[in-house]
């Protein structure tokens, strides 16, 4: 897999403060996970935006998915995408709470996305997936 492992490094002064790690496939590179040491002034941005634009135009990837969250996405160029993630719980009682919880959660989460697609700087006309 370590073919498919793609690590951005910020550094300052030669010392490591920030990382970015992004996962690719044939044609798309998904971003994942972020860590600094401090808060540095539009470091996330650059690591995990920025940075994984110019790979993709460089590698001739077909599209980024930068990770999941952020309303921020939208002004960097990003469309808000559905993700999902599959979870099992061995306790019942608390399982099916969480499952009570996602039933509601998914409406909210519904709405919400389709608001955020009213603030997508594209063309209407344009086809693109829909993310329910």
């Amino acid at each position: 897999m370590p073919e498919n492992l793609v690590i951005i490094l910020a550094r300052l002064n030669s010392q490591p403060i920030a990382t970015a790690i992004c996962f690719r496939s044939a044609d798309t590179l998904y971003g994942r996970y972020w860590g600094s040491l401090a808060d540095f002034h539009s470091l996330h941005f650059e690591a995990c935006y920025y940075q994984g634009i110019e790979y993709c135009i460089e590698q001739g990837l077909q599209r980024f998915e930068p990770g999941t969250q952020g309303e921020h996405k939208i002004s960097r160029g990003f469309r808000p995408t559905s993700t999902w993630s599959y979870h099992w719980l061995a306790n019942r009682a608390f399982s099916s709470a969480v499952g009570e919880f996602l039933t509601q959660e998914t409406a909210h989460v519904d709405t919400y996305m389709d608001d955020l697609e009213d603030h997508v700087p594209y063309r209407r006309d344009l086809p693109h997936i829909p993310h329910s």
